[in-house]
This record gives structure tokens, sequence and C-alpha cells, in this order.
């Protein structure tokens, strides 16, 4: 990003003169007198949620600030097609599942997440905030996503999409001409390797452990919470240091470039498209949403 991009005069009320223009999209950076005046549009909000866990040797722990700097480039480009879109805050913790013996890994219960993604939609909608897209940062999450917005959706009629970041961007990296081998995916691997650098950089590749494969009654640890028994997975509590890890490579910066882009530009496909089928004077994505 170009410095005279990066402090970018924005001509907005309440607005710091040589914010970052992307900042013109976060909630975090707008003064609350500033966002009134924006409600007109009835905007898109999305609330990006994400983890700080180990990632494995190459990774940094928190993947929240990826996930975050997705987000608002994703408004950004919304935006700039005629729809109104700001991005919350990142979470930057997500529910807990399998990093708990990693030190420097911060999480929330299932329970205690659960009750948080309540609160904060609760506190959108409280506020007018209705069309509201999760954009999801972390595999533990997903459960409890759909636990919550199922509830909200039953109870109100509002539905709540959740657009896993992950997950589409290794199906995009999977088709791209580039692709890296299978066995270059997974936790600690692509696509956030080549993601992550394209979009913050890397530190370095710190070097691999060696950790000798777990065995629980006699069975080797198949996966994160599973052994393997005759070729068939069996859901058992494990740690992370004890899961199956990807190849070790080097990250791709043109490969992480290209899945940004295409992530970003289907995120914000995405977005236009459900903020197009919303009920005409409706504030909410909701099960009347859609044309007549």
């Amino acid at each position: 990003m170009s410095k005279s991009h990066r402090f970018a005069l924005v001509q907005a009320s309440g607005q710091n003169a040589f914010m970052d223009t992307l900042d013109f999209f976060h909630l975090g950076h707008i003064s609350a007198d500033g966002l009134h005046a924006r409600l007109a549009g009835d905007p898109v909000i999305l609330l990006p949620l994400g983890s700080q866990e180990s990632h494995g040797p190459a990774l940094p722990m928190g993947d929240y600030l990826t996930a975050e700097i997705l987000a608002r480039r994703i408004a950004q480009v919304v935006s700039a097609r005629g729809v109104p879109c700001f991005t919350a805050p990142c979470l930057p913790f997500g529910a807990a599942d399998y990093f708990g013996d990693i030190p420097g890994g911060l999480a929330l219960s299932p329970a205690s997440f659960r009750a948080v993604l309540v609160d904060l939609i609760a506190g959108l909608h409280q506020s007018g905030l209705t069309r509201v897209i999760i954009l999801n940062g972390h595999g533990g999450n997903a459960a409890v996503i759909h636990e919550v917005t199922l509830g909200i959706r039953q109870q109100t009629g509002h539905i709540i999409p959740s657009f896993y970041l992950w997950k589409i961007a290794r199906i995009l990296m999977e088709r791209a001409k580039a692709a890296p081998p299978a066995a270059a995916f997974g936790h600690g691997g692509e696509p956030l390797l080549s993601l992550t650098a394209a979009l913050r950089g890397l530190p370095g590749i710190a070097p691999a452990t060696t950790v000798k494969p777990e065995t629980l009654f006699g069975l080797p640890v198949s996966g994160f919470g599973t052994l393997d028994f005759r070729g068939l997975p069996i859901e058992v509590p494990t740690q992370s240091a004890t899961a199956p890890k990807p190849e070790p490579r080097a990250p791709s910066l043109a490969l992480g470039a290209e899945i940004a882009a295409t992530l970003i530009a289907t995120a914000s496909d995405f977005v236009a498209h459900i903020w197009s089928l919303s009920a005409p004077g409706g504030r909410a994505f909701s099960d009347q949403s859609g044309p007549p």
C-alpha cells in the first residue's frame, strides 16, 4: 500500500484528515455522530471473527489480524460499488478447540463465545444495524456460529450469513493454476501461509520441531480429535501438538496475492448479492427478503 494511499485525505465529518482510507470503513475509527450521519443507506455490517492460537512454526498466532485486514478491504470494495458497508472490529478470541496446550493462545470456552456472539449481534440489532454478515476466521467457531444464527432466525426471522474466510480461501487456492499439492494444506499451512505472507508479511519460518506421534489405546492420532482405527476416524480428546502437520513449504507471495484478491472479490460479490435481495423498506436480512 503506497504512502499516498495510506494517508489519503478523508473528507468526512468527525474523521482525522490523515486516517487510513481503509479505516474509513471500520466502526472503530468512526465517531458516533459520523456513523449516524451515514446510516440512511441502511448499511451492511461485517462482523469478523478470528483466533489467537498456534498456527505452526511459520505463521503468527493472531490470524484475527488477517481476518480484519480482509474485512476492511471487503467493506471498501463493496462501498465503492454503491452498497453502504462497514466492518466492526474483529473479535480476536475464538471458541476453544484443540490448542489449550500452546503458550500464548487465548480462547473462549464455547459457552462464553456463544454468549459474546449473541451480545455482539444483539447490540448491532438494538441500534438498528440489522444487515449483518459474519466473516469467520476460525474453524472452532463454526458450530457455535450456526447455533447462534439459527436461534436468531427462529426467534426474530433475521438471517445472518457466515462467510468462512479460510474454508473459501482453500477452495479458491485449490482451483488456482499454481495450486500447491494437497499435502501443503492444513492448519499451519495453506491457504493461510501464502495469504498471510501477502497481506501481512512473515518474519521468517522457524525450524519445525519433531514431535513423536501420539497414540491412544494403541492407535495413532490421525487428526484433530481423532484416532485411526482400521482406516476409520474415531473421535477422542487430543491436543494440538500431536495432530498431523501440513507439508513444510515456503509461502508464495504471488499465489497469496492472487487468492487475497479473489477472496475479497468473491466476498464483495456475495455481500452485494445479499443486499440487493433485501426486502424493500426492510432493515434486516430476513425470511421475507427477496423479490416479491
